[in-house]
Order: C-alpha cells, then structure tokens, then sequence
C-alpha cells in the first residue's frame, strides 16, 4: 500500500495589519508633491495622455465656422430648397429672414451656450446673449438687416465684376450656401464688433461722468 503523502506546512497567516499596512513614505510624496519636486516631463509626452482632439481651434476661429455653418445651411434649406415654390423675390427675403433669425436664435446661440466653458463665456459673439422670450423676434429684425448687408455685397460684386468683364445684363455671381455664409457671418462679427465698441465708450462715458 503507498504511503501517504504529509500536507506541505502552511505558511504562518499573514495579519490583516500587516496585510494592509501602507508605504507612508509614499503617501507623503504623493500628498507634498509639487513643481518644484515632480519630474519633468515634456509637452510631446504630456499631448499623447491628453483626451479630445489633436487639433486645436482658437475660440475665435471656432465661433466664426460655427456662424458659418449655420448660415450657408439656412440659405441652403430655404433659399434653395424653397425657391421653386416661392416665385415672389420679396416672399423668398421674407421666408430667409424669418429662418436666419429662428436659426440664429434658437440654434446658433444655443451652441454657443452649450460648449462655453463658463455660463456668459461666449455672450460675446451673440448680438442678443439674452435668454428671453424677445429675443427671436428681435433676432428676426436682426437678420432682416444682415440679409439687407448680404443683398448689398453681392449687388457690389456684381458690380465690380461686369465692370471689369464688360458682361452687361448678366448675373455673375449667384446666391449660394457658402458665399452666403461667408457674407452673412462676416457682417454679423462686424456688427457685432460695433456693438461691443459703442458699449465700452458709453461705459468710459458714464465712468467719466461720475468721476471714477
């Protein structure tokens, strides 16, 4: 008959103290530790555990594409999808105004409110940054401005262009999405840019007035 084998010796338990016992030297160093005592380490090394795109935008670059985007899509979906079926060139500025400024501002400015990093931190590119019920029809009265600047530029060059080509009686240049765009987002900054100046001298005004 074989003989049976002893059971190895178990290993004396471990306490739950000792078990659980923490490096105090390195919750120090984790809890003291600063600048002037952590490694150095490159901005290549830091850029690779870094989350979001790599591609950084300026706010300023951001705002203006998002402007963009928004306005070459409103003159694509109701100047283009809805030219066949108004034939009246007022009822088709009436039709874009009232759509610019609805876009303006129940979607343009809500972007710019969802990604601020702060509540107000992109009022700045806003002509209305209010949350009011008044605002869209002001933003209406706003865009009917704008389109009113748009219609201008293109009449301008236009202009310009048949006088330099001599094509009499023609349009050379259309309506289309991205100059639209391009236009409507270049006025609105300017504008925009006015009411920002206007306010800071009123302001310096004020100021001066009472003496500060």
């Amino acid at each position: 008959m074989a003989r049976k084998q002893k059971n190895p010796p178990r290993e004396p338990d471990r306490s739950a103290a000792e078990y659980y016992k923490l490096n105090l030297k390195a919750v120090d160093d984790l809890v003291t530790a600063d600048e002037s005592n952590s490694p150095k380490v490159s901005e290549a090394e830091l850029r690779r555990y870094r989350s979001g795109p790599k591609v950084r935008l300026s706010d300023t670059l951001k705002a203006l594409l998002i402007k963009f985007w928004f306005n070459g899509a409103t003159c694509f979906f109701f100047l283009w999808g809805l030219g066949t079926y108004l034939h009246s060139w007022l009822d088709q500025m009436a039709v874009l105004a009232l759509a610019l400024g609805a876009v303006n501002d129940l979607l343009t400015n809500n972007v710019f409110r969802f990604y601020a990093k702060t509540p107000g931190g992109n009022d700045r590119w806003m002509m209305f940054p209010q949350r009011a019920f008044y605002t869209l029809p002001l933003n209406v009265i706003y865009a009917g401005l704008l389109l009113f600047l748009v219609l201008m530029t293109y009449s301008a060059v236009n202009a310009a262009i048949i006088a330099v080509t001599g094509a009499v009686g023609t349009v050379p240049l259309g309506v289309g999405p991205i100059l639209f765009g391009v236009f409507t987002t270049a006025w609105d900054t300017l504008l925009i840019k006015i009411k920002h100046t206007a306010q800071s001298v009123l302001a310096d005004a004020r100021r001066a007035s009472k003496g500060v």
